[in-house]
């Protein structure tokens, strides 16, 4: 298999392995920052219990996607850290607090205050880390502020209004699958009523902010040159925009475990579009094309791409076999016996 060939199969990998990532954990990210809207004790046990056995399994794919951009594009990986410096590490703090709230959570059953105290830790971490995603994400789309000497931007220079706009759209649809989420898992009819109310009114919300993006990204963005060359592509957002309409008929019939399915492949294609949008960049420059880190001038050699490919096919049926059992085990309906484990 040439290099060339291999860069662009590992250009689609990395992008596959975010949009996956985006669509398992936006829901239990959703779910977390819920937490500081369902704030009674049985809502936030039942909801932490809801989202405990999984989301460790789902942050699987945030560090296999970081593993292959420090593996297959290691420029880039270099570039992305020092230029998102500041984003990323206060991604990597959330993370790390919304794991800390969750395990936490129960240690102290028997004082309120200190599972409301982690109750907030939870909801803002999850917050932190679906906005500054979507900003990262928003800023990526449309460029950064590159050149030979690298990154010349702020964290303030990242909250421009396209950036901001992407991490707004990241939080209401990851608040709206973990809604559903929510309605699926609750063990009563009370919880389950209140958590299909709040998913659908986000969803109104969601479609608004969609549209706003889907308006502005042609006026921010260079997305649109490889759409409008290979104009099949297009069937990737026209899907994208099918999944979020069956989202909102599912949740009218009450199927919640479909609609979240719809939800979760709204946003997994939404991202994949974004991809598909920047191909061949990974990361493009505003100031001059010429700077631009692509599939093909920030890869590793041809022989650690084979070699990852290799490592690829073999391992990752075990990763998907593991996300499939943990779903079939832990992701039936109306079920709160996870409560008790946390």
């Amino acid at each position: 298999m040439s290099h060339e060939v291999l860069q662009v199969i590992w250009f689609a990998l990395w992008g596959l392995l975010w949009a996956i990532y985006f669509g398992l954990d936006g829901f239990d990210l959703g779910s977390g920052m819920l937490a500081g809207i369902f704030r009674k004790d049985e809502e936030q046990r039942h909801l932490i219990g809801a989202l405990a056995p999984i989301w460790d399994g789902n942050e699987v794919w945030v560090i296999t996607a970081g593993g292959v951009t420090f593996a297959a594009f290691p420029k880039l990986y270099a570039t992305m850290f020092s230029s998102l410096y500041v984003p990323l590490f206060l991604i990597l703090f959330g993370l790390m607090f919304r794991a800390v709230a969750i395990e936490f959570y129960h240690h102290m059953d028997y004082d309120r205050a200190w599972q409301r105290i982690w109750g907030w830790v939870l909801s803002v971490a999850s917050l932190i880390v679906a906005l500054l995603f979507g900003v990262a994400f928003g800023n990526i789309f449309q460029g950064m502020l590159l050149d030979a000497q690298g990154y010349h931007g702020t964290i303030l220079s990242l909250l421009n209004p396209y950036g901001l706009l992407t991490g707004v759209l990241f939080v209401v649809a990851f608040l709206m699958n973990g809604a559903t989420w929510l309605a699926h898992k609750a063990p009563d009819d009370g919880l389950r009523a209140k958590a299909h109310t709040f998913a659908a009114r986000i969803w109104p919300v969601v479609l608004v902010v969609a549209a706003g993006w889907l308006v502005y990204t042609p006026f921010a963005t260079n997305l649109m040159g490889n759409f409008l060359k290979v104009p099949v592509l297009f069937l990737v957002p026209a899907l994208a925009v099918v999944m979020l309409v069956l989202t909102w008929v599912y949740l009218q019939k009450g199927n919640h475990l479909f609609s979240l399915l719809a939800g979760s492949l709204t946003v997994g294609l939404t991202v994949i579009a974004g991809v598909i949008g920047l191909f061949p960049n990974m990361f493009p420059s505003k100031l001059d094309p010429a700077y631009s880190l692509t599939a093909f001038n920030s890869s590793s050699s041809q022989y650690t791409l084979q070699f990852m490919f290799i490592v690829v096919l073999v391992f990752l049926p075990f990763v998907l076999l593991y996300q499939v059992w943990a779903y079939k085990l832990f992701g039936r309906k109306g079920t709160g016996s996870e409560v008790e484990h946390y």
